[in-house]
């Protein structure tokens, strides 16, 4: 009843997936990449009424700047799939470089080039690779290993820094092949930053003794790096140091570097030409794609040192939440090590759900209290939390009008119970 009294406050805005799948009950983890109403950071008018929109959804609704537009649109390119264009290839041994890996390779989406990553690594249809529970190739990447590659996943608990006790990876290897009973270990996947666990950077401790036991048993690491480039601000060190413990990595330009589409797979020459040959059965061969490869270049050379921006700003916004009065949100600022922000709401009266509503619509008295109105876009995520994430379309004033609309929030929705009562 507290919800539906605050609800009916709220000015309406246009109904969205996100309200239709709150009334047929569903699980927010579960539509994590559902779809919602597109955003734009700029102010805009909503009648009368000055209305910001703050879009912390995720770091891949960022949009290429005049620099990198116009890199994209005097391109010089030729043919990449005859291995011509000249943008393309200047891109991918710029990225082999920065990786210190021996070839680098232009894939469209980060999907594919996970998913090449274990065709190449795992030849043999049954053939098995080793994932943490939690990670994003195994939760929010459709099966694709299974459904496309034949490959069968074993599991491995993540824990909540985003690694993986290492004796029970070592429990899970097979060492009975060739037993027809059983399929063949052949590939350890890790994700640094973790995205469900919020952005956490993994130790290079960790990689290094993983590696060491890989290497024990003659199996292969690939790395699903999509935010490396935040792991490796974080840390404070170069790429290369973190994917020396590494056979491949897969690194995703278009999150917080902010190209509109791509990701680079780095490896050796062997994998890479291998490589090239599973990104062509799946579509991913493309033309004059040096277009979309000058984006990536400006992404390598400019973006990566103003990533520290985004975690400054991620962390400002923690903090303030644990300073909230009421105290409505709880937060591990320990755990905020990169641009992503997970929490928890307090009150179990309150779903992760409606929150993200409430944060995204303009209600009465807002104005009048914060001067304008915000919508603040988030997601609900898994475990009953929230999250927000970081990117270069967010500055320093939208994090504060961010705060500000979580204040708001929280001592609106403090009324409102108290008035219930």
């Amino acid at each position: 009843m507290q919800i539906r009294a605050l609800l009916r406050c709220i000015k309406r805005c246009p109904p969205s997936p996100r309200n239709v799948r709150r009334v047929l009950g569903l699980e927010p983890g579960r539509f994590y990449y559902g779809s919602a109403k597109a955003a734009d950071n700029r102010a805009v008018s909503s009648g009368s009424v000055s209305v910001h929109t703050v879009d912390l959804r995720s770091d891949t609704v960022t949009r290429p700047g005049t620099a990198m537009r116009r890199a994209m649109a005097e391109a010089e390119v030729g043919d990449d799939v005859f291995g011509e264009d000249p943008t393309v290839n200047e891109l991918q041994k710029m990225a082999a470089d920065i990786f210190g890996m021996e070839a680098a390779l232009f894939i469209p989406t980060g999907t594919m080039s996970n998913l090449i990553a274990v065709m190449v690594h795992c030849r043999e249809r049954g053939d098995e690779m080793i994932v943490g529970d939690l990670s994003h190739l195994h939760v929010y990447e459709q099966g694709g290993s299974a459904q496309l590659a034949g490959v069968h996943s074993a599991t491995v608990t993540t824990l909540a820094d985003g690694t993986f006790d290492l004796d029970q990876l070592d429990s899970k290897i097979r060492h009975g092949y060739p037993d027809a009973h059983y399929p063949r270990s052949r590939l350890v996947c890790v994700e640094n930053t973790h995205n469900i666990l919020g952005g956490r950077v993994l130790p290079l401790s960790f990689l290094q003794e993983l590696r060491s036991l890989a290497d024990k048993y003659g199996l292969a690491v690939h790395m699903d790096g999509a935010r490396l480039m935040n792991a490796a601000v974080a840390l404070g060190v170069h790429p290369s140091v973190i994917l020396q413990h590494c056979h491949t990595v897969s690194v995703c330009l278009s999150k917080g570097l902010g190209t509109p589409v791509g990701t680079m797979l780095g490896g050796s020459k062997d994998f890479i030409q291998r490589a090239q040959r599973a990104r062509k059965a799946l579509g991913g061969g493309l033309r004059q794609s040096g277009i979309l490869a000058a984006a990536g270049k400006i992404a390598l050379t400019d973006m990566t040192s103003r990533l520290e921006e985004d975690h400054r700003n991620a962390r400002t916004f923690a903090k303030a939440l644990t300073q909230c009065d009421p105290p409505l949100y709880q937060v591990d600022l320990a755990a905020i090590e990169t641009n992503i922000v997970r929490f928890r709401l307090r009150d179990p009266g309150l779903s992760p759900t409606e929150f993200c509503e409430l944060m995204g619509a303009v209600s009465e008295g807002e104005v009048e209290t914060l001067g304008q109105g915000v919508r603040v876009l988030m997601f609900p995520h898994v475990g009953g939390t929230v999250r927000a994430v970081w990117h270069l379309d967010i500055n320093e004033e939208d994090t504060q009008l961010a705060i500000k609309k979580a204040q708001f929030l929280a001592q609106q929705y403090s009324l409102k119970s108290e008035r219930a009562r």
